[in-house]
């Protein structure tokens, strides 16, 4: 008897243990009033992504109304902070529940260390049909889907008409007529394309769509999925073209030491005359009012031109931008799915009328008021020939680290293009 007593008291002290350690798991993602809360990471700021953040609490606001027994908890940073941020709160298992992220390669290593949860279910049920082809694809992994995009973005030229037209320069659609404008430029004073190379990626845009005229659609595609190699002559003479751009001063002074964000605001001040981004960058030159109209009105863009008569200028380098992950670990993971596909269904529209994006999801263009360059862009999509998908995205991120280092080192000529196709397959080698 004393020993089934003891037994049973053993039992009862574990029981309640366990009870206590369930309550306080479940207690971790339920604020004081016993709503459930779901953590919230997104990059886009109040100072440099206006209208997406403002997008972001409407979104937050109107989920919370329909369900009102579960709080948003945000968090925001910026782009490159995100990022670094994202890689710690996975090591120690401490994702938020809800976060951004980006496809393929970037994907991977999340994918494949158990961290973001499969949304499937979602895409099968409450998002079925709703995205424009290929943009969800672009997150599956092995038959699953791990995130939700929100943008579609292609990188184009947005240059300044004022300052062309004072120079009588035209919009150039081939690289020997781009270098007849950079030096025009040169020779009064004006800086001819703002880059912010500290980030690299921005410069990595330059190099594929070198890479795209001189080699055609595949070669840089097959470079890193070892059906070719970095080594193929289009890729060196891409290499070369970029060093070429350098030597003639094509690039705002300083520009491997600043960021994308002071290259833009060195265009957005009217300091230099061009610049290459995606259409991310779209609100600022249509919908942000925040930026004076004259500025607004200057603004046009023009597609990548051709290089020694090679090249197809419908090709873009650009696809799918951020989307949304679940996190496997979540203790709130219907929740977090639910403010997943909520997100994603008030996104699409929103983001049209309110800041001019190109969404991810299908839009009836026709039964909305839009800036006539969002139309312009829309056409291109429609008329695009081909879309690479950003290079360091496509790689693992080991590889696409050594992309973005090599990238640095070519614009700031401490490497060779032989040596930077080398380093190139050297590092995706190792992962054969």
């Amino acid at each position: 008897m004393k020993i089934k007593k003891a037994f049973a008291t053993m039992f009862v002290t574990f029981a309640s243990v366990l009870l206590v350690a369930g309550c306080s798991s479940s207690d971790d993602n339920a604020n004081k009033d016993g709503k459930k809360t779901v953590e919230f990471m997104h990059l886009w700021p109040e100072g440099s992504s206006k209208q997406h953040n403002k997008i972001v609490s409407d979104i937050i606001m109107d989920f919370e109304e329909e369900n009102p027994d579960v709080k948003i908890d945000l968090e925001v940073l910026s782009n490159e902070q995100y990022k670094d941020k994202l890689k710690v709160l996975s090591t120690s298992n401490e994702l938020p529940d809800v976060g951004m992220t980006w496809a393929a390669g970037f994907l991977e290593p999340y994918v494949n260390g158990d961290k973001f949860a499969t949304l499937d279910d979602i895409l099968e049920e409450d998002l079925k049909d709703s995205f424009v082809s290929g943009t969800a694809e672009a997150y599956e992994i092995d038959g699953d889907t791990y995130g939700l995009p929100l943008e579609l973005n292609i990188a184009t030229v947005f240059y300044n008409k004022a300052i062309f037209d004072e120079y009588d320069l035209k919009e150039p659609e081939t690289f020997e007529e781009l270098e007849k404008v950079v030096k025009t430029l040169n020779d009064n004073g004006v800086a001819p394309i703002a880059l912010g190379n500290k980030d690299r990626w921005t410069g990595s845009l330059w190099y594929m769509y070198l890479a795209d005229r001189i080699g055609g659609v595949e070669v840089l595609n097959n470079a890193i999925d070892r059906s070719g190699s970095f080594e193929d002559p289009a890729l060196i003479e891409a290499a070369e073209k970029v060093q070429n751009l350098v030597d003639m001063d094509a690039f705002v002074k300083g520009f491997n030491g600043l960021s994308d964000e002071e290259a833009k605001s060195m265009f957005m001040s009217e300091q230099a005359a061009m610049y290459l981004i995606a259409t991310w960058d779209l609100p600022n030159y249509t919908t942000n009012e925040d930026v004076p109209q004259e500025f607004r009105d200057s603004v046009d863009y023009f597609n990548f031109p051709t290089v020694d008569d090679k090249g197809d200028m419908n090709s873009f380098v650009g696809g799918p931008g951020v989307g949304l992950f679940v996190a496997e670990d979540s203790d709130v993971k219907d929740e977090a799915k639910d403010f997943a596909s909520f997100f994603v269904q008030e996104w699409g529209e929103k983001s049209v009328t309110d800041a001019g994006v190109i969404p991810a999801t299908k839009v009836d263009g026709e039964s909305l008021d839009l800036p006539q360059m969002y139309v312009d862009v829309l056409d291109d999509l429609n008329a695009a020939s081909n879309i690479t998908l950003f290079a360091d995205v496509q790689m693992s991120a080991d590889v696409a680290q050594v992309h973005l280092d090599m990238i640095q080192s070519l614009f700031g000529e401490d490497s060779t293009p032989e040596d930077f196709a080398k380093e190139h397959e050297d590092a995706l080698s190792t992962e054969e």
